[in-house]
């Protein structure tokens, strides 16, 4: 870390790898060439084409896929905004160590590898309402272990979350960055009934009150009104991108995490796909803010990455079908 915590990632998101074209043009010239009608697999072709562009293969591969799900508490849940109670992401933490999570079995059908990281779950951040969530150094640190998800290596990786009260957190993160109040921005998340959703949006407009004048800096913006789960997944975004591995983003959490990279450098997100859409309001303003557009609907709000995990198996057919398809013969 340098004498200023965020500055390594400022430097790094500055002149972040380009895609490569030549290996993208490779793969839609093996598509024009494939025996089928002209764009006749519509976003299929798009995707193996991305896949390529941002792996540098070409045709593309995916041998080593990972789900990589970050969790963490929040103090901002003192102020009842979740139905359920803290122990529950400890619970959700525990249940895909066992292998009976939903994202479990996702994994099996699509023969994708799974990491989970217990991101201090005894150790909740601070109530966003009255003090940042994380200090500078806190902040930097998250971010640089999310940065080592990757560090077994994977050719596609596919970014969940777990953590009571952080589609809250997801919401006032949004507001943070691209403006609004807690009523623009909050959705039910696990359940809320409409006087918790609420104390939800007036709790979040309370952080941004207290924050308003540190959050023109996205940074200061995650730090102060995100979590550890969020930072961790800018990390392991950033590290990806370093490393040429395409990225799936699952749910809320992790699109708001990735506005702040996007809010550091518009280009910091070509690597990155959105696997769902998820029914959560504030879910629909960050992507359509951020240009993107989802693989699936299929009303998907569960979390632990389930939805990029159901992505990684389209993404996979993808890249074989770009490189397996038969040349139509020129007679």
């Amino acid at each position: 870390m340098t004498s200023k915590p965020f500055d390594d990632f400022r430097t790094l998101l500055a002149t972040p790898p380009p895609a490569d074209a030549a290996a993208e043009t490779r793969v839609r010239t093996l598509f024009v060439r494939a025996d089928k009608p002209k764009a006749s697999l519509g976003r299929i072709e798009d995707v193996a084409a991305w896949l390529s562009a941002w792996s540098g293969r070409a045709p593309p591969a995916v041998n080593r896929p990972l789900v990589a799900i970050f969790a963490g508490n929040h103090g901002v849940v003192r102020h009842a905004i979740s139905p359920r109670p803290v122990s529950a992401t400890a619970n959700a933490v525990e249940l895909c160590a066992a292998g009976g999570a939903a994202i479990n079995q996702v994994c099996i059908a699509n023969d994708l590898g799974l990491k989970v990281f217990d991101l201090a779950l005894d150790i909740p951040t601070g109530d966003i309402t009255q003090e940042a969530a994380l200090d500078e150094r806190g902040c930097a640190a998250t971010m640089a272990f999310g940065m080592e998800a990757v560090a077994g290596g994977a050719d596609l990786l596919c970014l969940g979350d777990l953590g009571v009260g952080n589609s809250t957190v997801a919401a006032a993160l949004g507001a943070a960055l691209f403006g609004g109040r807690g009523a623009d921005w909050v959705g039910p998340g696990s359940g809320a009934d409409p006087a918790m959703m609420a104390r939800k949006a007036e709790t979040i407009d309370r952080a941004l009150a207290f924050h308003a004048a540190s959050l023109g800096d996205p940074f200061e913006a995650l730090r102060r009104v995100g979590g550890r789960e969020f930072a961790a997944i800018c990390g392991a975004i950033l590290a990806a991108r370093m490393q040429k591995i395409p990225v799936l983003l699952d749910g809320f959490v992790a699109t708001a995490a990735a506005a702040v990279l996007n809010r550091v450098n518009p280009s910091a997100l070509g690597h990155c796909l959105l696997a769902s859409l998820s029914p959560e309001p504030g879910h629909a303003k960050v992507a359509a803010r951020l240009g993107l557009e989802p693989l699936l609907d299929l009303g998907l709000n569960h979390g632990e990455g389930v939805g990029a995990g159901l992505a990684a198996g389209l993404v996979k057919a993808a890249a074989l079908t770009s490189s397996g398809m038969a040349a139509v013969v020129r007679r």
